[in-house]
């Protein structure tokens, strides 16, 4: 009879924030793997749960990986917990989740505290349509490409930053995005909690003063949609209309759909394109 793996949301700071549903899972559980025993520990001292505990992290999440599918395989229940919030956002989770799906083992999430949206709420920017990008990599050429797909997001942007490399992001996102209206949220449902919603430029120059102290979100303000609109007409402009429509032409696309898109890059009618055509082939 096979197990199944239960991804257990846990607090993000208040520990009234864990849900009945995590906290009886945690105690039928047969074992929790936690990111961190230590740090995992102390939470389920104080709701005194004493269910045998192992290690699951990024650096063994391959090989204990597989011994949990094997023990789950064989009937076993793990409840999968990260060191605070939702099991597989920026911390492992997701692989070992991939790999029972695979093997046919049962998933269940149970649904808790996630610090981007916990964030997301709190910074009053929009946040209908919004892209979450976690931890910033660090490989210079990741990084880079990473950089470049921001600044044409017109989505709010939701990142995490430890609080010794905040100065270095936050001079970063002044550079490659201007200066956005930003929130910096710190010690998210804590006593000390603080959300400060203002502009990069004013929040780099507070931070440039005064050290930052724990772990940072941060959501800022995607790109005027109107402006990258603008930029993109400016861009096709650059091309000859022959030049353009061939873009479209040897997709293949007919010539009436290729018409279509044209006119939509520019910002135009479709008649005006077809009558410009009509005078450059004249």
């Amino acid at each position: 009879m096979s197990g199944k793996l239960s991804l257990c949301a846990t607090p993000i700071g208040n520990l009234e924030d864990i849900t009945l549903r995590v906290l009886r899972t945690l105690r039928e559980a047969d074992v929790i793997a936690a990111e961190d025993t230590r740090n995992s520990i102390k939470l389920l001292n104080h709701f005194d749960i004493h269910t045998p505990l192992t290690s699951y992290h990024e650096h063994n999440k391959i090989e204990k990986g597989k011994i949990l599918l094997r023990q789950m395989e064989e009937g076993a229940h793990v409840a999968l917990i990260t060191d605070a919030g939702t099991p597989g956002i920026s911390d492992p989770g997701q692989e070992l989740a991939a790999m029972c799906r695979e093997a046919g083992v049962a998933v269940t999430s149970l649904p808790g505290p996630a610090a981007c949206i916990t964030a997301l709420t709190l910074s009053t920017l929009p946040i209908r349509r919004f892209s979450f990008e976690g931890f910033l990599p660090v490989d210079k050429k990741e990084r880079e490409r990473v950089w470049i797909e921001l600044e044409e997001e017109t989505r709010t942007i939701v990142l995490y930053e430890a609080p010794h490399r905040l100065v270095k992001t936050l001079e970063e996102l002044y550079r490659r995005l201007g200066n956005r209206r930003a929130c910096l949220c710190r010690e998210l449902t804590k006593k000390h909690e603080t959300a400060f919603t203002s502009t990069l430029e004013i929040l780099l120059a507070h931070y440039q003063k005064e050290e930052p102290r724990g772990e940072c979100v941060l959501v800022i303000e995607g790109k005027n949609p109107k402006e990258a609109q603008r930029e993109e007409q400016q861009e096709w402009e650059k091309l000859s209309l022959k030049e353009h429509m061939a873009l479209y032409e040897t997709l293949p696309m007919s010539r009436k759909d290729a018409m279509k898109q044209v006119a939509k890059d520019r910002g135009v009618g479709k008649r005006e394109i077809y009558q410009r055509l009509l005078e450059e082939e004249a």
